[in-house]
Protein backbone atom coordinates (compact mmCIF):
# COMPACT_ATOMS: atom_id res chain seq x y z
CA UNK A 1 0.00 0.00 0.00
CA UNK A 2 1.21 3.39 -0.56
CA UNK A 3 2.05 5.82 1.53
CA UNK A 4 0.89 9.62 1.84
CA UNK A 5 1.55 12.67 3.84
CA UNK A 6 -0.16 15.78 3.17
CA UNK A 7 1.23 19.15 4.45
CA UNK A 8 -0.76 22.26 4.65
CA UNK A 9 -0.27 25.44 6.97
CA UNK A 10 -3.55 26.92 5.37
CA UNK A 11 -5.91 28.71 7.88
CA UNK A 12 -9.39 29.05 8.06
CA UNK A 13 -8.61 32.36 5.80
CA UNK A 14 -8.81 30.95 3.08
CA UNK A 15 -11.70 28.20 3.37
CA UNK A 16 -11.14 26.20 -0.42
CA UNK A 17 -7.69 25.78 -0.47
CA UNK A 18 -7.66 24.66 3.98
CA UNK A 19 -10.16 21.83 3.05
CA UNK A 20 -8.43 21.26 0.39
CA UNK A 21 -5.76 18.72 1.63
CA UNK A 22 -8.73 16.90 4.10
CA UNK A 23 -10.87 16.31 1.06
CA UNK A 24 -7.79 14.92 -1.03
CA UNK A 25 -7.31 12.64 1.62
CA UNK A 26 -10.90 11.58 2.61
CA UNK A 27 -12.39 11.22 -0.79
CA UNK A 28 -9.03 10.80 -2.87
CA UNK A 29 -5.83 8.70 -1.46
CA UNK A 30 -7.89 6.50 0.91
CA UNK A 31 -10.38 5.23 -1.50
CA UNK A 32 -7.81 4.83 -4.14
CA UNK A 33 -6.03 2.12 -1.12
CA UNK A 34 -3.54 4.49 -0.16
CA UNK A 35 -2.43 5.37 3.45
CA UNK A 36 -2.61 8.97 3.99
CA UNK A 37 -2.07 11.15 7.00
CA UNK A 38 -2.38 14.64 7.15
CA UNK A 39 0.43 17.50 8.96
CA UNK A 40 -0.77 20.57 10.25
CA UNK A 41 1.46 23.42 10.70
CA UNK A 42 1.41 27.53 10.83
CA UNK A 43 -2.76 28.72 10.64
CA UNK A 44 -4.03 25.42 10.09
CA UNK A 45 -3.90 24.21 13.35
CA UNK A 46 -6.66 26.96 14.13
CA UNK A 47 -8.76 24.32 12.02
CA UNK A 48 -9.21 21.79 14.17
CA UNK A 49 -10.98 23.64 16.76
CA UNK A 50 -14.54 22.84 16.42
CA UNK A 51 -16.05 26.68 16.81
CA UNK A 52 -13.66 27.08 13.98
CA UNK A 53 -13.94 23.79 11.58
CA UNK A 54 -18.22 24.57 11.97
CA UNK A 55 -17.73 27.74 9.61
CA UNK A 56 -15.20 26.45 7.00
CA UNK A 57 -16.84 26.04 3.94
CA UNK A 58 -15.00 25.71 0.63
CA UNK A 59 -16.30 26.40 -2.71
CA UNK A 60 -17.27 23.15 -4.69
CA UNK A 61 -15.86 20.54 -1.80
CA UNK A 62 -17.37 19.69 1.45
CA UNK A 63 -17.66 21.39 4.11
CA UNK A 64 -14.64 21.05 6.74
CA UNK A 65 -16.43 19.86 9.36
CA UNK A 66 -17.90 17.01 7.26
CA UNK A 67 -14.47 16.01 6.01
CA UNK A 68 -12.64 16.29 9.43
CA UNK A 69 -15.29 13.52 10.83
CA UNK A 70 -14.59 11.48 7.01
CA UNK A 71 -10.94 11.61 8.53
CA UNK A 72 -11.66 10.28 12.09
CA UNK A 73 -14.28 7.69 10.24
CA UNK A 74 -11.56 6.01 7.84
CA UNK A 75 -8.84 6.14 10.40
CA UNK A 76 -6.76 9.29 8.75
CA UNK A 77 -4.36 10.79 11.11
CA UNK A 78 -3.97 13.87 11.89
CA UNK A 79 -0.55 16.00 13.22
CA UNK A 80 -0.09 18.95 14.39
Amino acid sequence: MAKLLIVTSTGAQDPTRASIPFHIAVNGAVPAGQECAVALAGDATELLKREVAQGVRGVGIPPLADLLSGCAQKGIRLYV
